[in-house]
C-alpha cells in the first residue's frame, strides 16, 4: 500500500515546540492548555500577537523551529519504520517552502524516519499538495490541516486526521497516537 504523511504538527510536534520557543523569546509565559485549547493552526494569538507580529516571530524564528530539537510525536518514527519493513511505500508531502526541502529532508532522515529522495515533496501551496496526493494515487494519507483534509475528503484516498485542537470539527478517522496506527489498519478502522 502507499502512505503519504504530512510532517508539521503530523509527525512531529513543530506549533509546540514553537510555542516553547515564543515563551522563551518574549520572555512570557503561557500554560500549556492556552496551546491545546487553540482553534487554529497560528500559535501567536495566544501571546496576544496579532497576525502580522505572528508572521514576523515565525520567521525569524524558523531555523531553530525547523532544525534544532522540535520532537517527533511518541512512536511515530517507529509506525513508519514498521511500516517500511511491512513493505509499504512512503511519501512525504510538505507545504514547508522549498528552500526548506533538503534540509526539512535530511533532518528527518537523523531522526530516524524512513525517507526516500524521490518520495519527498515539498514547497508547495495546499492546493498543490493536494494534486500531488492524488496524482501519486496514495491509498491513505494523514494530514492535521483541515483545508486539506476537506478538500480530499470522499475521494479515492483514505484520509486520516492527526488530532489537534483546530480540526476537532472534521468528522474524519483520526490519528491520536501513532502506536496505534497498527492495530487501526489491523482492525480495519480505516
Amino acid at each position: 500500500m502507499k502512505f503519504g504523511f504530512d510532517i508539521d504538527d503530523t509527525l512531529i510536534g513543530l506549533r509546540e515546540y514553537a510555542f516553547n520557543l515564543y515563551q522563551k523569546n518574549l520572555g512570557q509565559t503561557v500554560p500549556i492548555d492556552v496551546f491545546h485549547a487553540l482553534d487554529r493552526v497560528e500559535i501567536h494569538g495566544a501571546f496576544g500577537m496579532t497576525d502580522q507580529e505572528g508572521s514576523k516571530m515565525w520567521s525569524d524564528l524558523v531555523e531553530e523551529i525547523y532544525y534544532t530539537d522540535c520532537p517527533p510525536y511518541p512512536g511515530a518514527i517507529e509506525a513508519l519504520q514498521q511500516l517500511e519493513a511491512e513493505g509499504h511505500e512512503l511519501y512525504y508531502i510538505t507545504a514547508r517552502s522549498s528552500e526548506h526541502g533538503e534540509n526539512t529532508k535530511e533532518w528527518m532522515k537523523r531522526q530516524g524516519f524512513p525517507v526516500q529522495d524521490d518520495r519527498f515533496f515539498c514547497g508547495m501551496k495546499d492546493a498543490e499538495k493536494v494534486k500531488i496526493i492524488k496524482k501519486l494515487q496514495l491509498d491513505y494519507y494523514f494530514d492535521d490541516k483541515p483545508a486539506v483534509l476537506d478538500t480530499l475528503a470522499g475521494g479515492s484516498v483514505k484520509v486520516l486526521v492527526k488530532d489537534q485542537s483546530y480540526n476537532r470539527h472534521l468528522d474524519m478517522p483520526r490519528v491520536r497516537e501513532w502506536a496505534d496506527l497498527k492495530n487501526l489498519i489491523r482492525n480495519k478502522k480505516i
